[in-house]
């Protein structure tokens, strides 16, 4: 089992280490900086993602598009995957992508993406037979630090994986902790940090819609209380967008919300622990999806609880 203490920064290889050749999957708002920081620091990253415009306007960098999934993860030797969900995962390397098969014996996987520890341990009991291994390291951050090089990642697997895939953990993290040896581990991790960020960005819209309810606005109230106890990046962050009535600028989707806190809502009761905050958070999100927020980004969660008098 990982405790706080068993989490280790990850080794370094330094500007003289290896420089494997990489594959790429998901070029989306935090995939293509992530890669782009990859082909900056001197990888060859060979990149494919589902919309055909998004590798080709990543050339400058450095990047090579592939045609599809499979010629991204041919000759790879770590192919990452920064994909939404665990069917994207799925068909990616078992699917239609046939990405697992395209693989060479002693090739990594570097699972980027947030799909729970029970995908993620499966995927890698069938990359096992082929040869090839996985590193669970879901990432936290956001697009900017994605593009500067500086995200969290909660990284698990072998000391052998970790260290086929060390030389883009060093380009992309600001810290790569190393969460356990089991893939899996890491998604546990993320879990924990997703229940943080998923009441923390619930609550920060029901104080805000609370402060309006109360008749206050809420653009001053968020500046006062921010600079007070009761501050936290999500009500810095989130309630900044919350209350100047979201522009159209996405950076997280709540969509997204729903799919995380759905993963820590059911991995606490696959472990028969209550997870009330959780659950009530999940339920605001799976509301704004109703109301049809889904591709909204995160903060627009606060006009379910503002209501039509919004």
């Amino acid at each position: 089992m990982t405790t706080a203490t068993n989490l280790t920064p990850a080794p370094s290889t330094g500007p003289a280490g290896p420089r494997p050749t990489v594959g790429w999957i998901g070029l989306g708002a935090m995939g293509g900086p992530m890669a782009t920081c990859l082909a900056t620091a001197g990888l060859p990253v060979t990149a494919f993602d589902i919309d055909p415009a998004k590798a080709p306007a990543l050339q400058t960098y450095g990047i090579t598009p592939a045609a599809t999934i499979a010629d991204a993860a041919r000759g790879a030797d770590v192919l990452a995957l920064m994909v939404a969900t665990a069917g994207q995962a799925e068909s990616v390397l078992f699917g239609e992508g046939q990405a697992a098969a395209a693989l060479a014996p002693g090739a990594v996987v570097l699972l980027m993406a947030t799909v729970g520890p029970a995908a993620v341990v499966d995927f890698a009991a069938r990359l096992a037979p082929l040869g090839v291994e996985l590193v669970d390291a879901p990432v936290s951050g956001g697009a900017a630090r994605a593009a500067t090089g500086d995200l969290l990642i909660m990284v698990s697997g072998s000391s052998t994986a970790r260290s086929a895939a060390q030389p883009l953990l060093d380009a992309m993290a600001g810290t790569a902790a190393v969460v356990g040896d089991q893939p899996g581990d890491g998604q546990k991790v993320k879990l924990v940090n997703q229940l943080l960020c998923g009441v923390h960005i619930a609550v920060a819209a029901e104080a805000l819609a609370y402060a309006e309810a109360l008749g206050l606005e809420a653009g001053p109230t968020w500046e006062v209380l921010r600079h007070g106890a009761a501050a936290s990046f999500m009500f810095d962050d989130r309630g900044a967008r919350m209350v100047a009535n979201p522009s159209n600028e996405i950076r997280s989707t709540v969509d997204i919300f729903v799919k995380d806190m759905g993963l820590v809502v059911e991995a606490a009761r696959a472990n028969a622990y209550p997870s009330p905050l959780a659950a009530a958070a999940e339920q605001l999100y799976l509301a704004g999806r109703r109301a049809g927020l889904g591709r909204q980004d995160d903060s627009t969660i606060i006009q379910v609880l503002r209501g039509p008098q919004g």
